[in-house]
C-alpha cells in the first residue's frame, strides 16, 4: 500500500507539472503564434523554456507519450530548434535570391532582417553545414534547390566572381552591350560586375 501511495503520488506530481507547463505553453502560444520560446524566459513565475527543453529531451529519447507530443505539435512545438533556424534562415535566402537573382551575398548583406550574407560565408566553411552527414547533405539540397551555385569554391571559384558573374548578367539582360560595362559600373550598389569584366579581358588578351 505504501508503495502503490507513493507510486500515485510521484505519477500525480508528474501530472500536474505536464498540465502546468502545457498551460503556460498555451498561454505563450496564443500570444506570440509560435512557440519559439527562449531557455530562460518564464511565463508568469513559470520556467517555460527549460521545461520545453526538458520535453524535447523526453521527445529525443522516446519518453515522451504520442499524446503529449501531439498537444505540443498543435502548438507548434519546436523539437530541433537547429532545424528551426535553419529554416527561418533558409526562408530569408529565398527573398535575398529573389532581389539579387544568387546566393553569392557579400557577408554584410540582410535580408528579412537577418545577416544572410554571414550565415552563407558560415556555412560554406568545413563542417559548416554540421557534422551529421546526413543533415548536412539535406541542408546542402534545400540550398541548391535555391541557387545551384550556392557554393562556389566547390566549383573552383570564388563568392565574389560568382557574384560579379551575376551582376555582368543582369546588366545584359537589362540590355547594356559588353563594352558598355567598363570599370565603375556596379550593379546593386557594391556588387560590381566590372571586375569580372576586367578578368574577361586580360584572359583573352
Amino acid at each position: 500500500m505504501v508503495a502503490k501511495w507513493v507510486k500515485f503520488q510521484v505519477l500525480d506530481t508528474e501530472r500536474q507539472d505536464w498540465a502546468r507547463g502545457y498551460d503556460a505553453a498555451r498561454r505563450y502560444f496564443e500570444r506570440e503564434n509560435g512557440l519559439d520560446v527562449p531557455y530562460e524566459h518564464q511565463e508568469g513565475a513559470y520556467p517555460l523554456g527549460r521545461w520545453l527543453s526538458d520535453q524535447r529531451r523526453a521527445y529525443r529519447a522516446g519518453t515522451m507519450p504520442s499524446t503529449r507530443a501531439n498537444e505540443l505539435e498543435e502548438l507548434g512545438m519546436i523539437w530541433d530548434t537547429a532545424d528551426a533556424q535553419f529554416a527561418e534562415n533558409l526562408a530569408a535566402a529565398r527573398a535575398y535570391y529573389a532581389e539579387a537573382g544568387t546566393l553569392a551575398a557579400p557577408r554584410h548583406a540582410t535580408a528579412l532582417d537577418k545577416p544572410i550574407g554571414q550565415w552563407l560565408t558560415n556555412l560554406r566553411r568545413p563542417n559548416g553545414l554540421r557534422k551529421d552527414p546526413e543533415r548536412a547533405q539535406r541542408r546542402a539540397k534545400q540550398l541548391a534547390a535555391i541557387d545551384p551555385d550556392w557554393n562556389p569554391g566547390a566549383l573552383g571559384w570564388t563568392v565574389d566572381w560568382q557574384r560579379h558573374y551575376t551582376g555582368l548578367g543582369a546588366l545584359l539582360e537589362a540590355g547594356a552591350g559588353l563594352d558598355e560595362i567598363v570599370p565603375g559600373v556596379t550593379h546593386r550598389g557594391d556588387d560590381g560586375a566590372s571586375p569580372l569584366i576586367v578578368d574577361i579581358s586580360e584572359a583573352g588578351s
